[in-house]
């Protein structure tokens, strides 16, 4: 993957919280409009909301409000998992979520997975099988496989189409998409190396 957006650790400093009394008088001013103010855990960095609509999803305000592009905009419907992120470890479309409704959660998207680790093996064997060409839906793939591989680290060949079936790419034929997870396995000693043929797989 080229790294900079999807590896990335950067991100915002901190906001310096509001007093009580004027946070209180901020939402209400912002309710009455039809707008929100309210803060989100992106990526270990707590980021205020304001003037978003109630109805907005995570993905518009994250891309559109805190300039997280590292979240891709595809489908808007939830169907072709470009958009993925973790909300408190499980995946999700982010939209089909509402940003308001994720207040009080952890969103960890692609740039937040770690430069170093499971998250950054996937990465790397994404590049040496050639499951990078446009790159579009690399984040999500990336995203969805982390948490895979994080919570089931043997998983077989068909908990691997299951866990991918939300995400859709155009360009690899998925081949070589399972062959690079195979690879992540076979390097952290769960698979044994030469113990899978290759896989062809067209949903």
């Amino acid at each position: 993957m080229s790294g900079s957006e999807a590896g990335s650790n950067a991100g915002p400093e901190p906001p310096r919280p509001l007093g009580a009394e004027a946070e209180a008088e901020a939402e209400a001013a912002a309710e009455a409009g039809g707008l929100a103010l309210y803060r989100l855990n992106v990526d270990g960095f707590l980021r205020t909301v304001s003037g978003a609509w109630l109805g907005d999803s995570l993905l518009t305000v994250l891309r559109d409000r805190l300039g997280v592009t590292a979240v891709k905009d595809a489908c808007e419907q939830g169907r072709c998992g470009a958009c993925s992120v973790l909300i408190d470890g499980r995946l999700a479309a982010s939209c089909t979520v509402l940003a308001a409704d994720a207040d009080g959660t952890r969103v960890v998207t692609v740039a937040g997975l770690g430069a170093s680790g499971l998250a950054r093996a996937i990465q790397a064997r994404f590049l040496s099988e050639g499951a990078v060409q446009c790159g579009f839906c690399t984040p999500g793939f990336v995203v969805a496989v982390t948490e895979l591989l994080t919570r089931r680290p043997d998983a077989d060949d068909q908990e691997i189409r299951e866990a991918l079936a939300g995400n859709l790419c155009r360009c690899t034929g998925y081949g070589r998409i399972v062959a690079a997870i195979r690879a992540v396995q076979q390097e952290r000693g769960i698979l044994p190396i030469g113990g899978e043929d290759d896989v062809e797989w067209h949903p």
